[in-house]
């Protein structure tokens, strides 16, 4: 982890994501590149205006941020749309960790185009942290969901590579279905029978999960099965309060520029919901 990117709008939202890089900054003796869009449709005096005051603003930070915290930093301001200018920002000088704060909500925008943090993490290649939770500190206890599949796998293991809460208690969280449950099977087994087959599901998904997690390389890890009683995200989040974990991992799926466009619904659901922060990582292959 050298070179960690912050997009930041000067908002209280964008603060707790400053505060959360700077520790990861310092944590890993990383550079810290901040960026912040002018959006440059409106009128040209009120975008000069505003990339006079940008420039000062980002300035008097980088300069409080060496003084006070130790952290070498650098600055951008760039003219675009706010989504693609955090887009070019990532693509000209790509770090290996884009850090940005929760997304604000905007019903009828998101509804059709999703949310700002959701078209970033489609378009870029780097891990996406979102910054929900108080940063206080390193974070404690990190929740990796996963599906088992090659693309987590490779992400899963991305992860363990970056060093990003290398110093956390890890859990690593698979929830699986049961579909007989919801077909004839139900109807026609009793509920001992039920709990026989989904004790069947549970043991060979613990298997799974811990050939998973060893051929990933992660190191000691708590490894959590869950039965998919609700939605998948749902289970998820229901995790994390039982775990008390304050970072989720979750992978985001596919090869090429086609596939990366499609971010899960787990991921988007989990995006939308948490309460505390979220990495997107996709997979080395991605």
């Amino acid at each position: 982890m050298q070179r960690i990117m912050l997009a930041t709008d000067f908002s209280e939202r964008s603060d707790r994501a400053l505060r959360r890089a700077v520790i990861l900054a310092r944590e890993h003796d990383a550079a810290l590149d901040i960026a912040h869009v002018v959006d440059d449709d409106r009128p040209r005096r009120i975008v000069d205006r505003e990339v006079v005051d940008a420039r000062l603003l980002l300035s008097d930070l980088a300069r409080s941020l060496t003084d006070l915290n130790g952290v070498s930093c650098t600055t951008r301001v760039l003219l675009d749309d706010p989504f693609a200018g955090i887009v070019k920002a990532v693509a000209e000088a790509p770090p290996d960790l884009l850090v940005i704060g929760p997304h604000r909500r905007q019903i009828l925008r998101d509804a059709f185009v999703g949310t700002t943090a959701e078209r970033t993490i489609r378009s870029v290649r780097c891990p996406v942290l979102m910054v929900n939770g108080p940063p206080v500190g390193p974070w404690r206890h990190v929740l990796v969901a996963t599906d088992l599949s090659e693309q987590a796998g490779s992400a899963l293991a991305r992860f363990a590579r970056s060093g990003l809460g290398r110093r956390a208690q890890l859990s690593v969280l698979n929830v699986f279905d049961a579909p007989a449950l919801r077909l004839a099977l139900s109807g026609s087994v009793g509920r001992e029978g039920q709990q026989d087959y989904l004790e069947v599901l549970r043991a060979e998904t613990r298997r799974a999960l811990a050939t998973f997690t060893s051929e990933a390389s992660v190191g000691q890890a708590d490894r959590i099965v869950r039965h998919n009683q609700t939605t998948v995200a749902t289970e998820i989040l229901k995790t994390v309060d039982e775990v008390k974990a304050d970072l989720i991992v979750v992978a985001t799926h596919g090869k090429g520029a086609v596939a990366r466009m499609a971010l899960g619904s787990v991921a988007q659901q989990v995006l939308k919901e948490a309460k505390i922060d979220v990495l997107a990582m996709p997979p080395e292959t991605a």
